[in-house]
C-alpha cells in the first residue's frame, strides 16, 4: 500500500527496453555531470543525491509502515467490533428481543410477528430484534464518527438489508468456506476499511427465523462493518510533511558543512597543487608546495615534488639519449649509404685511372688529352658531388629552421638512394613549388629513413611512390611501396626503438623511432597503413609556417 492516501502499490516491472533506457539515461546524466560540474560540484551533487535518496527511501518506508499500521489497527478494530456486535446480538436473541417504549422517534418493526405490546397503563412498547439493535447502534456510531455496521443477506427479509456488489460477492464466498473479507476502498470522505464476516444461525435465532427455513449453523447473512481511516491519513500526511521539512533542513545544514570542509581540506589544497603542475617544467616546485598533514593530498604533493625531480632528470637524460640515437641512426644510415656510394665512386674512379694511364703512355698525343681531360674533370666532379652529399648527411646539427626548397631536398635524398634502386621504379609527384621554413637536416633524416624502409621492403623490385603537397599550411609527404607489408601484430611496435623485422645487419631498429621523434619535435604527425603482401604507405604531416626573420633568428638561438 502506498502512503499519502494511496491504496495500492503498482507492480514494478522492468523490461529489457526499460533497462536499456535506464542505462542510457544514467550514462547521459553522468556525461552531463562530468562536463558541467567541477570536482566540488560533483562531490556536492553526489553527497546531496545520496542524502536525498536515503531520506526519500526512509520517508517512503516510514509512510508505508505507518499506512500498514493504520490498516492493521483498523482491521483489528473491525474484528473487535464484529465480536462485540455478535455478543450484543446474542444477548438480545437469548432474551427474545428487547421492548422499548414507543415514541415519535421509536417506531415498530412491521417485519416482526409481535411488533409491539401494551402494558396495563396503556403504554405501547415496540420490539427490537438483533437486526434492529444492530442498525440503531450503527446510527449512534455514525453520529460519533466511529464507522458503521449493518446486517445484510442474499435473501433479506427487510429490503434495507439488501447487499451491495462487494457484500454479495463476499457472501457467495462465505458459502464456500471463506472466513472473512477485508477491503480498503475510497469514499467521498476518504479511505475506509470494509470488513465482512458471516453470521451463522444460532439456536436462539430459530424462534423468529424457523418459519423462514433457517437451521442451526446455517449462514444466512453477514455483518458488514465500515471503519473510516481518513483521519489517520491526515495525521500521516502531517507527519510526512514534518519529516520532509526536517529532511530539507538537515540536507541544507549537511551540504553547507560538507562544502566548507571540502573547500578547506580538498579544493584549496588541490588548487595549490594544480598551480604547481601548470607551472612545471618552467618553474620547479619547491618545499613550499608541500602541504601539511598526514592525509592523502599531503602525500600526493610530496610525491609530485619527487616526481618533478625525476622528470627533470629523465628529460635531461632523454634529450641526451635522443640526440645520441639520432646521431647513431644517421651514422648507421650513412654506413648503409656508403656501401653503395663506394660503387658509385669506384666506377668513375676506375675509368679515370684508365684515362690517366693512357695519357702517361702517350704524353705527346694532344688529341687524346683534349678528349680525356674533360672526361676526367667530369668524373672528379661526380665523385665530389657524391661525397659532399654524404658529408652533409652525416653532419650533426640541432634543429634549425631555414628557408629551403623542399622538392629539391627530396630529390637530393632520392639521389643518395639511387644505388639501391635495382628493379625498383620511383614515381614522383611533387607539388611544392616554393620555399618553406623547415628543418633541412631533420627532413633529410626522415626522407632517407622512409626511403630506405620502402626500398628494403621490396627485395624483388617494385614501385616506390612519393608525392608531396601543401594543405592548410602543412606539408604532406606520402611514401608508398609495393613491398612485403607489415604484419598486424607488428603494427603497434614499428615506432619502438630497436624494433625491427629485418635480418641482422640490414636494419638497426632505430630508423622509424628516430623518424617519429623528429616529426614530433617539429609538431608534426606520422601515420601508417599496411597490408601484408601488398605494401605499406607512410603519411607525414609537418607544419610549414612562414616566419618573420626575427622569429627565425630567435628559434635558431
Amino acid at each position: 500500500m502506498l502512503p499519502f492516501g494511496s491504496t495500492t502499490l503498482p507492480p514494478l516491472t522492468l523490461t529489457t527496453a526499460g533497462r536499456q533506457t535506464r542505462s542510457m539515461i544514467f550514462s547521459s546524466t553522468r556525461t552531463w555531470i562530468d562536463s558541467k560540474f567541477s570536482l566540488r560540484g560533483k562531490f556536492i551533487v553526489a553527497i546531496g543525491a545520496i542524502i536525498s535518496v536515503s531520506y526519500l527511501v526512509f520517508l517512503y518506508r516510514t509512510s508505508i509502515v505507518d499506512n500498514e499500521l493504520i490498516i492493521m489497527h483498523a482491521k483489528q478494530q473491525a474484528r473487535m467490533l464484529y465480536s462485540q456486535i455478535l455478543i450484543t446480538r446474542q444477548w438480545v436473541s437469548e432474551h427474545n428481543g428487547l421492548f422499548v417504549m414507543r415514541t415519535d422517534s421509536v417506531d415498530s418493526n412491521p417485519f416482526l410477528d409481535l411488533p409491539s405490546i401494551w402494558d396495563q397503563y396503556g403504554n405501547e412498547y415496540v420490539m427490537r430484534n438483533p437486526a434492529m439493535v444492530t442498525r440503531e447502534l450503527s446510527e449512534y456510531s455514525i453520529e460519533k464518527g466511529l464507522g458503521s455496521f449493518r446486517v445484510t443477506s442474499l435473501k433479506p427479509i427487510n429490503p434495507a438489508n439488501n447487499p451491495d456488489q462487494y457484500e454479495k460477492e463476499c457472501m457467495i464466498d462465505f458459502e464456500h468456506g471463506l472466513a472473512e473479507s477485508i477491503e480498503i476502498t475510497d469514499s467521498p470522505e476518504g479511505r475506509v476499511v470494509r470488513y465482512l464476516a458471516p453470521l451463522d444461525v444460532k439456536d436462539s435465532c430459530l424462534g423468529c427465523h424457523a418459519r423462514h427455513g433457517y437451521s442451526q449453523g446455517d449462514i444466512r447473512g453477514a455483518l458488514s462493518i465500515t471503519i473510516p481511516i481518513a483521519w489517520a491519513d491526515e495525521k500521516m500526511r502531517v507527519n510526512n510533511r514534518s519529516l520532509l521539512f526536517i529532511g530539507i533542513v538537515s540536507f541544507v545544514l549537511v551540504s553547507i558543512t560538507l562544502l566548507i570542509m571540502f573547500n578547506t581540506l580538498v579544493v584549496s589544497r588541490l588548487e595549490r597543487l594544480s598551480t604547481a603542475m601548470t607551472a612545471f617544467p618552467e618553474t620547479e616546485p619547491d618545499q613550499s608546495l608541500l602541504l601539511t598533514g598526514n592525509d592523502e593530498i599531503a602525500d600526493l604533493s610530496e610525491q609530485f615534488v619527487e616526481l618533478c625531480k625525476r622528470l627533470t632528470q629523465s628529460r635531461t637524460e632523454l634529450d641526451s639519449t635522443r640526440r645520441q640515437a639520432w646521431l647513431n641512426e644517421k651514422m648507421a644510415s650513412m654506413g648503409i649509404l656508403s656501401a653503395g656510394i663506394a660503387h658509385e665512386v669506384n666506377n668513375p674512379l676506375g675509368g679515370m685511372l684508365n684515362l690517366v694511364k693512357s695519357l702517361r703512355e702517350n704524353p705527346q698525343d694532344l688529341e687524346m688529352q683534349e678528349r680525356y681531360l674533360p672526361l676526367i674533370d667530369k668524373g672528379l666532379k661526380r665523385i665530389e658531388h657524391t661525397m659532399r652529399q654524404l658529408l652533409n648527411f652525416g653532419r650533426q646539427e640541432t634543429l634549425q629552421y631555414r628557408k629551403i626548397e623542399v622538392g629539391e631536398l627530396l630529390s637530393e635524398c632520392l639521389e643518395l638512394l639511387s644505388y639501391k634502386l635495382k628493379g625498383i621504379t620511383i614515381e614522383q609527384d611533387y607539388k611544392l613549388e616554393q620555399e618553406y621554413y623547415v628543418d633541412a637536416e631533420a627532413l633529410k633524416q626522415i626522407f632517407i629513413n622512409l626511403g630506405l624502409n620502402g626500398i628494403q621492403a621490396m627485395p624483388n623490385g617494385g614501385t616506390l611512390s612519393i608525392d608531396s603537397k601543401l594543405i592548410d599550411s602543412k606539408l604532406h609527404f606520402r611514401f608508398k611501396d609495393t613491398g612485403i607489408g607489415i604484419a598486424k601484430e607488428d603494427m603497434a611496435h614499428i615506432f619502438d626503438p630497436f624494433f625491427t623485422t629485418k635480418d641482422v645487419g640490414v636494419g638497426t631498429g632505430l630508423g622509424l623511432s628516430v623518424t617519429y621523434s623528429l616529426i614530433d619535435q617539429m609538431n608534426g604527425s606520422i601515420s601508417v597503413e599496411s597490408v601484408a603482401g601488398i605494401g605499406t604507405e607512410f603519411t607525414v604531416i609537418i607544419p610549414a609556417k612562414i616566419l618573420a626573420t626575427n622569429e627565425i633568428e630567435e628559434q635558431n638561438g
